[in-house]
């Protein structure tokens, strides 16, 4: 079931929204070569924690982190570790969620780890660019999946990389995860009509292949790898549909 948000649920989503960016921002300034992705999460839990909120992924159906750190391959969920160590070439998303006053906020980006290859680059922006083109189609009355999946899927496909199937965005705000899921790629499954009060992620998870078939790994229960080994970005923001088009709430 969707929930339609109330103006006091949104001004309260918000502010959790404009933390998560501002964590992210905070967090991605120490991404170079030679940290671990253990010290970015101890700097993330430590800022959103000073900011009188709770980081959401902390024990969220026993996902051990406060945030998800996913380098190269690994499409999401990736978690923190002492041993994965950036080096340069890499690219790394970090994907932030936090809990203000009760509310979620959800954002997510792609970084390079000092010089990458151009290869790699390209994935990054073309990554970012297919999530913006979904959103500033956003609109109420229109469907959801006229205005991401199909945009996002058509958009990439001339590049060679792909949506991966397997996973999408959602519902947020109330609770982490919420109704509707949002698909990234072209379905007939979903056929939600856009209403004033919705808040949900856009957030294109893009392989630079045209394999969007991914792995889970079972030894972690969590982290996400693509099954070709090609490389993985993402971008998410959380988004607040008006009567008039949408609001981008993971904004600075």
């Amino acid at each position: 079931m969707i929930i339609i948000k109330s103006l006091k649920q949104i001004e309260g989503i918000k502010a959790s929204s404009k933390l998560a960016a501002k964590t992210l921002d905070y967090v991605s300034k120490f991404i170079k070569p030679g940290i671990n992705t253990e010290e970015l999460n101890t700097i993330a839990h430590k800022f959103i924690i000073d900011h009188h909120a709770i980081p959401a992924p902390l024990n969220y159906s026993g996902f051990p982190k406060s945030i998800c750190t996913s380098i190269n391959n690994v499409v999401c969920h990736g978690i923190p570790k002492t041993k994965d160590v950036l080096k340069t070439g890499d690219i790394i998303n970090i994907d932030i969620t936090t809990i203000l006053n009760g509310y979620f906020g959800d954002v997510s980006a792609s970084y390079p780890v000092g010089k990458i290859s151009k290869a790699a680059q390209q994935l990054i922006d073309q990554t970012y660019q297919s999530m913006m083109v979904a959103i500033k189609s956003l609109k109420p009355g229109l469907m959801l999946n006229d205005c991401v999946g199909k945009k996002i899927e058509a958009y990439l496909k001339p590049f060679g990389f792909a949506p991966i199937h397997d996973l999408g965005g959602h519902g947020v705000g109330i609770k982490f995860h919420e109704d509707p899921f949002v698909y990234h790629f072209n379905t007939n499954q979903s056929n939600t009509i856009l209403k004033p009060g919705m808040i949900f992620t856009v957030e294109p998870m893009v392989n630079a292949s045209l394999n969007w078939h991914v792995a889970f790994d079972e030894s972690d229960g969590w982290t996400v790898r693509t099954k070709d080994g090609s490389l993985s970005a993402q971008f998410e923001h959380t988004v607040l549909i008006t009567p008039t088009g949408y609001e981008i709430l993971t904004k600075i």
